[in-house]
């Protein structure tokens, strides 16, 4: 059975596993307990289990009633289930319930089955940023989406 809940700090080791099979530029641990340990009181992150192995997370920042997906990740090994559809669709209601009403992320150019997930919650291009990521200087796609 799949679960979804609140990423707690005793998560971290294995989110880091996911990172590191995700990103080329992996976040550090210490990012990690920063975002989970109460230090950014704007993070909310979320993990994707099955019988007790994380295989996913989404993490979000809500400031003021603006929600920005900060990252979402899947281990290769768990891809094309629609387990990343379930966790974003997890996140993008808890942003509602925690009164966001704009929503909005990055993703690379070039990711175009994320585009397309996104796109299925309503996302819409917004603008680019260029040279955004620092692994290959790829630019970013800015999309949002209204809440209300």
């Amino acid at each position: 059975m799949v679960i979804i809940r609140e990423m707690k700090v005793e998560d971290i080791e294995q989110v880091m596993i996911v990172e590191h099979a995700t990103f080329a530029v992996p976040w550090t641990k210490d990012t990690f307990m920063n975002e989970v340990n109460g230090e950014n009181p704007y993070a909310h992150y979320l993990v994707i289990e099955q019988d007790g192995a994380i295989f996913g997370y989404c993490g979000l920042w809500l400031i003021i009633d603006e929600a920005h997906v900060t990252n979402i990740a899947i281990h290769p090994e768990y891809r094309g289930n629609k387990y990343g559809e379930q966790l974003f669709r997890r996140s993008f209601e808890e942003a509602i319930e925690m009164g966001a009403i704009q929503l909005s992320l990055e993703v690379r150019v070039s990711n175009t089955p994320a585009q397309h997930l996104y796109r299925k919650f309503g996302l819409v291009p917004g603008g680019v940023r260029k040279n955004y990521y620092t692994d290959n200087g790829e630019d970013a796609l800015v999309m949002w989406v209204g809440l209300k």
